[in-house]
């Protein structure tokens, strides 16, 4: 049978009080429809199709990178219902099943939905229900069985008294198996004064019909968790942040304070590393076997190497560091800098589209951008490639074995051959040659008895000076 995915995304979601539409929210450096889109890769769809609404051009945008997505609009949002009655043309003319999924429940897990789908199948159903037990089912619709049988779904304000004391709930995730499904769709009534259609209308509906529908319960409650609002995100924030630091720990990582340790979905960390107190790990960041993460550090789309120190409250964005390298206290390394095995960059240095070379080393309060350093380099204290000339950017070349004193203005674009020397202080504005001592400040000049004579307010005019 083939397998088909919808993902309901068109809701407006104004309870988060953002002009951002609720499935594009970020959980752990995912849109929350990322996660549930992931969720369903699993089953190897042959087609996915996503409802949009609600600023439907941003929805679209933020998922252009996902192959083979196909979009319907709900232009006017008129209930789950109404929203899988806008997909007939995806699906009109398709045989099998379609996975019926909410763009803002992110919780959901891939074994959960081949159950769903395989127990579907197995039992020839017309439609399968996701169904939880909560001990707290407080707005939730709620499952109405006769005997082990699913009869029918009741929303939470029209249920009875009764009904709202039952524990099983309706998850919001369902099967539906194609050919039955529209021409049963429009059978559904609007709900009374509201002018909606329900979804879960449909199992009444095949009951009718004569059409067997069958269940499935999740062993964990919050897999149909959905997000409505900004606490509830920051709930779900809090359980994912969990998981995964209790993965990484499983893993051989040393996390020592998991409450502080913030670490996204993608990132991956070696066996052996130490991170300690908070410590933010984003993106597509990998860290290799043995590393120690300090105090306020902070990583993005980065990887480090095996054996990399970093100290206290560095930023790093889309760098490398490789093997052995240390890095800090309160270094920023930007987007494309490459650094090389056993460098060290020390505190307050700066590096920008960079890369260094093996065992090269700028220690203290340095500005290195648009720059080739080559190996076993010594960039002094207060160095910087002025690269910009405020229009164009322009790049420095350091060869091998050189030696930059402190203070220096490299202005680029220039080049310091290998084994070169530049003295502390120097502003170079032309190149130098491999093995020669580049100086380039001005004579010094010492005015004998010149504070004396200030004192005894005599001061010599700096023109004359």
């Amino acid at each position: 049978m083939s397998r088909h995915v919808l993902i309901l995304a068109a809701g407006q979601g104004t309870r988060m009080r953002s002009s951002r539409p609720k499935v594009l929210h970020r959980l752990a450096g995912l849109p929350l429809i990322t996660h549930v889109l992931r969720a369903a890769e699993i089953l190897n769809p042959k087609s996915i199709g996503v409802v949009v609404g609600h600023v439907a051009d941003q929805v679209r945008g933020a998922l252009g990178n996902h192959p083979a997505l196909n979009f319907v609009l709900q232009s006017e949002q008129l209930g789950t219902g109404h929203a899988l009655l806008q997909a007939e043309s995806l699906f009109r003319d398709r045989r099998g099943s379609v996975l019926v999924l909410s763009g803002d429940v992110p919780l959901i897990r891939s074994e959960t939905l081949r159950r769903l789908v395989e127990t579907h199948e197995r039992m020839e159903a017309a439609a399968t229900v996701l169904t939880a037990r909560m001990d707290c089912p407080l707005g939730y619709g709620r499952i109405i069985r006769n005997g082990t049988r699913l009869s029918r779904i009741v929303e939470e304000r029209d249920a009875s008294k009764e009904q709202r004391q039952l524990k099983e709930i309706n998850g919001g995730i369902y099967v539906f198996t194609l050919p039955p499904l529209f021409d049963a769709l429009r059978k559904i009534p609007a709900a009374y004064g509201i002018n909606e259609i329900y979804l879960p209308e449909l199992v009444t509906i095949y009951g009718r019909l004569g059409l067997p529908v069958e269940t499935v319960a999740v062993k964990n409650p919050e897999e149909v968790r959905g997000i409505n609002s900004q606490t509830e995100l920051a709930e779900v924030r809090q359980i994912v942040r969990n998981d995964k630091n209790e993965e990484l720990m499983a893993a051989g990582v040393t996390v020592e304070d998991p409450a502080t340790t913030y670490v996204d979905t993608d990132v991956e960390v070696g066996a052996d590393t130490i991170i300690h107190p908070g410590v933010i790990l984003e993106g597509r960041t990998t860290i290799g076997v043995g590393c120690e993460l300090h105090a306020g550090v902070r990583i993005v789309d980065s990887t480090l190497g095996d054996n990399v120190l970093i100290n206290n409250h560095c930023v790093i964005q889309g760098a490398t560091i490789a093997t052995d390298s240390r890095i800090g206290p309160f270094a920023h390394l930007r987007p494309e800098t490459v650094i090389g095995e056993s460098v060290r960059i020390g505190n307050f240095v700066e590096t920008k589209k960079v890369s260094l070379g093996n065992k090269s080393k700028a220690g203290h309060l340095s500005y290195l951008g648009d720059a080739m350093i080559g190996s076993e380099v010594n960039i002094g204290a207060g160095t910087i490639t002025c690269n910009y000339d405020g229009s164009k950017k322009h790049p420095t070349t350091i060869g091998d074995h050189v030696f930059i004193g402190s203070g220096a203005e490299l202005i680029a674009p220039v080049n310091i051959g290998d084994n070169a020397y530049v003295a502390a202080g120097s502003c170079v504005t032309e190149d130098v040659p491999k093995g020669a001592l580049g100086v380039a400040r001005g004579r010094q000049i010492n005015k004998e008895n010149w504070v004396s004579h200030r004192k005894e307010g005599e001061e010599t005019p700096l023109s004359e000076l």
